[in-house]
């Protein structure tokens, strides 16, 4: 049962994020109930923790391929469990979170132990809400602005911050309403997403059947010699992915500049996990004209993310268009750059990549156990292909993204509906937490039932995996 009435009564409060809360609650600066811990490691012996936007802290080696040794962890803080730690950069963009592991945290977040008989888990909603989240983020002070700026919730400005609080025992009560809001919320989703891996999957099947000529039932086939590949139609060519593309393995490096001058280079966070490119702001980096000549990208050439500290962008390749050769864009060191010859449509190898023939081919030559691994220039050429006529490449292309169509809409529909959901959801939280409903008369029923199972599917979110640790840490 949803609860959706307004408190009797209500005092105002000074804060254009939070205009009012009810007048029963206490209006407390964070400096009172939250005390700031800086403990630190002298052995980094301890687990690492990473922070992700939609799991919260969880051990850095569950989330990443890239292992820490412990002599680099030496001068980390200590995080333990209910204690609360804030990405001091990421402040307004919901990356605070109630700790529930002993571990390490980076020694640029800041970690609060509670000074007083407060519920950690109602902290961590109240401050990833949207209204607290604003009433950080016009806090933050730095260089630039939103997310692509370097502003900083400085802990004197956090601690004199008037946070909004209710008793403990309706702190508890809206903790229950939320988690069993969102076990709702996370079933949804998850029957969302398991469409979603069927139709991407029915996908995968078409996309295979073009690529090796068996929706062509018009040709005699004839058998590859490769297991792979299966039989494929006699008119086509069977060969290695170097045979038809020149790959260049080595990106940019270099310093960032001060000021906006310089070469745009493109990283594997500008690459959507569809393959697609979500530009905003491209590093800027200082090369020679020399080098910058050399690492351009142009129309029609492919760029394919070759190592991460995620293991899920390894492998994710997209097409350069013309929107991005006319950025003058250079691609960063973590990246193949794919040129395909003159008689390979660029499409045709990127639907190769992407595909499930491609992929299950780089993991096997990537020799990980895991997943792709490092995709070195070797393990991309030595993916077996089969290759019609440049002329009937681009025919079967136009078939293909005909046939797909339907289904990428339908993708893309349960895509934004698991969006809108979500953002449902961040609307219920922050009126709840700061009083605009009240839920005190809330009683569970038998539909309220909370697993931890289920709300794990909260924190499965396909495009904002992670809070930006890993790029940071990687691709300077």
């Amino acid at each position: 049962m949803a609860a959706a009435n307004a408190y009797p009564g209500y005092q105002p409060v000074r804060s254009r994020w939070v205009s009012r809360v009810p007048e029963h609650w206490s209006l407390l600066r964070a400096k009172n109930f939250l005390r700031e811990i800086d403990d630190r490691t002298k052995t980094g012996e301890e687990t690492l923790l990473s922070m992700r936007q939609h799991r919260g802290l969880v051990p850095h080696n569950d989330v990443s391929v890239k292992r820490i040794p412990p002599e680099n962890l030496i001068g980390y803080k200590k995080a333990r469990p209910d204690e609360l730690v804030l990405n001091r950069m990421q402040a307004g963009n919901a990356m605070f979170f109630r700790n529930r592991l002993s571990g390490l945290v980076s020694p640029d977040y800041a970690v609060f132990r509670l000074l007083r008989d407060d519920c950690p888990e109602y902290l961590g909603y109240l401050f990833r809400s949207w209204s607290i989240r604003g009433l950080f983020r016009s806090e933050s002070k730095g260089l630039g602005t939103g997310t692509s700026g370097f502003l900083r919730l400085y802990s004197d400005r956090f601690a004199a911050l008037e946070i909004p609080l209710p008793t403990r025992p309706e702190q508890d009560q809206i903790v229950a309403y939320l988690r069993a809001q969102d076990a709702h919320i996370a079933r949804l989703i998850k029957a969302k997403r398991e469409l979603i891996k069927l139709l991407t999957e029915q996908k995968q099947r078409i996309v295979v059947s073009f690529l090796t000529g068996r929706s062509l039932h018009s040709e005699s086939l004839k058998a590859s010699g490769n297991l792979w590949l299966g039989h494929v139609p006699s008119s086509w060519v069977v060969c290695r992915v170097k045979a038809q593309l020149f790959i260049n393995e080595g990106g940019c490096w270099g310093d960032d500049p001060v000021g906006n001058t310089g070469t745009p280079v493109l990283r594997s966070t500008e690459q959507a996990m569809d393959g697609s490119w979500k530009v905003n702001k491209p590093a800027i980096r200082l090369l020679s004209h020399k080098e910058a000549e050399a690492k351009s990208l142009k129309c029609g050439d492919l760029v394919m993310t070759k190592s991460s500290g995620s293991e899920r962008h390894i492998g994710k390749t997209s097409l350069v268009n013309a929107e991005i050769e006319a950025l003058g864009c250079c691609f960063s060191n973590f990246m193949q750059r794919l040129r395909p010859k003159p008689t390979t449509s660029s499409k045709w190898i990127w639907f190769l990549l992407n595909s499930r023939l491609g992929r299950d081919q780089m993991a096997f030559g990537s020799n990980s156990t895991t997943g792709l691994g490092n995709l070195t220039r070797d393990v991309i050429g030595n993916v077996w292909f089969a290759m019609p006529p440049k002329v009937v490449q681009d025919e079967l292309i136009e078939q293909l993204e005909i046939e797909l169509k339907p289904i990428d809409s339908a993708i893309a529909q349960e895509r934004d509906q698991i969006k809108l959901i979500l953002e449902y959801r961040d609307r219920q939280i922050a009126d709840v937490v700061t009083g605009q409903v009240d839920v005190r008369g809330w009683v569970p029923g038998p539909d309220d039932a909370v697993a931890d199972d289920d709300l794990a599917v909260l924190g499965d979110d396909e495009e904002s995996d992670t809070d930006g640790e890993e790029d940071n840490d990687q691709e300077n």
